[in-house]
C-alpha cells in the first residue's frame, strides 16, 4: 500500500517535471500602468508581447528623455515567443504625451479591401486609446528617432524583429 501511494507521487512528480509548461494565453485585454511612466495596453491573446513593451518602457526610463509629447510611430513587430492570431506577427502604436509612455499592442486585422491597411489599424485604435490625451500643436516638428531609438534598442536586446509603419497615400 505504503509502495503504490510512493510510486504514484513518483510517477506524478516525473510526469509534472518532464511536462513543458504552456504559456498563458489572455482572452480579455491586458492593461498595465505605473503612473507617471507608462501605460500599456494589450489587446486579447497579446499579453506575451508584455515582456517587449516593458523593455520599450525601461529603455526609455534609461534614456531619461524630457517630458515632451511625441506623436504615435507604428510597429510591424515579428516576435517568435508571440503567437498573434493567424499571424506571425503584431502591431504597436508608441506614443509620448505629458512625458509618459503610451504602448498599445494589436492583432492586425485582414486587409478585406485596398483602402486597409497594418498602419490604419494600428492608427485607430491607438487614436482610440489616446482620446484624453492629445497631442498638443508641435512647434517646429519633432525628432521620432527618440521613440524609435527605444523601440529599436529593446527589439535588439530581446532578438524581435520591428518594421516601422508609414501611412500609405
Amino acid at each position: 500500500m505504503g509502495e503504490s501511494l510512493l510510486l504514484i507521487t513518483l510517477f506524478t512528480v516525473v510526469i509534472l517535471a518532464i511536462r513543458r509548461g504552456k504559456p498563458v494565453i489572455l482572452d480579455n485585454p491586458v492593461i498595465i500602468e505605473r503612473p507617471g511612466h507608462y501605460h500599456i495596453t494589450l489587446a486579447p491573446q497579446l499579453n506575451q508581447a508584455q515582456t517587449f513593451v516593458e523593455a520599450i518602457a525601461r529603455q526609455w526610463g534609461i534614456s531619461a528623455r524630457q517630458a515632451v509629447d511625441l506623436p504615435a510611430q507604428y510597429y510591424e513587430v515579428r516576435d517568435p515567443r508571440v503567437s498573434s492570431r493567424d499571424t506571425d506577427f503584431y502591431l504597436l502604436a508608441v506614443a509620448l504625451r505629458g512625458g509618459m509612455l503610451y504602448l498599445q499592442a494589436i492583432n492586425p486585422l485582414p486587409l478585406v479591401c485596398d483602402a486597409d491597411s497594418h498602419f490604419k489599424t494600428v492608427h485607430d485604435f491607438s487614436e482610440k486609446v489616446l482620446v484624453l490625451h492629445p497631442l498638443p500643436p508641435l512647434a517646429g516638428g519633432y525628432d521620432e528617432s527618440l521613440l524609435n531609438g527605444a523601440v529599436e534598442a529593446a527589439a535588439s536586446q530581446l532578438n524581435i524583429i520591428v518594421k516601422i509603419l508609414q501611412a500609405v497615400t
